[in-house]
């Protein structure tokens, strides 16, 4: 499987020594940019990686970033592997993160959130439709990506969950007195960020230099920790996710960090019990954080030699089902 190009980056830049078109040259990868408008007249960043040679595309990742984070800098390097397997790989900045408009960091309502990557991923797969498509997503964009699949049933052929916020780890919550008043709180100071014991960043990458690297980020703004009002939104998120899971009913595969600080392991080993998928894989990685990414080398070749194999094996495998006429996918907005 794929070598993750984060071996080569340092704590300066994600493409190590060389430019960003140097980097996608060496990995033969395409990458082009677009910015896209969302029903609320914001402007969303979106981004697109293929293998050089599109003719042999085995399938479509869509990805979803976590909170606080980017569809740039430190994810796109797992885009560019994921795209060196053979797939047209698409993001886009979430509304409040890296280069899309909004509010930094705020995240009233997560359904909007949902809307933009519906919209966003349809327009993606436009022209495509015969490729089998799969959903991956981290931290918060893990919860996101379910609530996708969640919304667009029978449209996806398959879901990938990397450190999903399932729920929040007990370590990362408010203070009890707090997490009580958290829906008080939000209505009188919606923007106020209750103090939590670490910041995410050190919470999240076990390299120090992986976390220089990450607070090097030209899109990295404001510390870290989510408003009154996001951080009920992300408790309500979890508490939907735990009650609709059982809903799943596509190929999943959940990779999470046994020493998970900030999503607990727990919930996302729940999903996967209660996930109605026939094909369903859960994957505890023993000793490592919510940022498998962040993980020493050997460790970040186990995590995603995982999620290399799994997506590669499923594409083949969807496409080896759609030979024998299956017919069109059918996706609806």
């Amino acid at each position: 499987m794929a070598h993750h190009p984060i071996h080569d980056a340092d704590e300066r830049s994600p493409f190590g020594g060389l430019t960003r078109e140097e980097f996608y040259r060496k990995h033969k990868v395409r990458h082009s940019e677009l910015y896209m408008l969302n029903y609320d007249n914001l402007r969303l960043f979106t981004q697109t990686w293929q293998p050089e040679a599109v003719s042999d595309l085995r399938g479509l990742v869509a990805m979803i970033h976590g909170y606080n984070s980017e569809s740039s800098w430190v994810f796109q390097l797992t885009a560019t592997a994921i795209a060196r397997l053979g797939f047209h790989v698409c993001a886009l900045d979430l509304r409040g993160h890296g280069y899309s408009d909004g509010p930094r960091g705020r995240m009233p309502d997560v359904d909007a959130v949902v809307d933009d990557c519906v919209r966003y991923f349809y327009a993606a797969r436009s022209g495509r439709e015969m490729l089998p498509a799969f959903l991956y997503g981290e931290s918060l964009g893990g919860a996101v990506a379910m609530l996708v699949c969640l919304r667009q049933k029978g449209q996806w052929s398959g879901l990938v969950l990397n450190g999903a916020m399932c729920g929040v780890s007990s370590r990362f919550k408010p203070p009890w007195p707090l997490e009580k008043l958290l829906p008080a709180v939000a209505c009188v100071a919606p923007d106020w960020r209750p103090s939590i014991t670490k910041p995410l960043a050190r919470s999240s990458y076990k390299e120090q230099w992986k976390r220089k690297l990450v607070a090097n980020s030209p899109n990295r703004r404001g510390p870290g920790k989510p408003p009154a009002e996001t951080a009920l939104e992300f408790l309500r998120v979890c508490r939907r996710i735990r009650r609709r899971c059982s809903e799943l009913e596509l190929p999943l595969l959940v990779v999470h960090g046994g020493d998970d600080g900030v999503c607990a392991a727990k919930s996302a080993s729940l999903v996967v019990k209660k996930a109605a998928s026939k094909d369903k894989t859960l994957e505890i990685m023993p000793g490592m954080w919510h940022q498998l990414i962040g993980e020493p080398a050997e460790n970040v070749e186990v995590a995603f030699g995982i999620i290399f194999q799994w997506l590669a094996d499923r594409a083949d495998k969807a496409a080896s089902i759609a030979t024998k006429g299956t017919g069109n996918v059918c996706m609806e907005v």
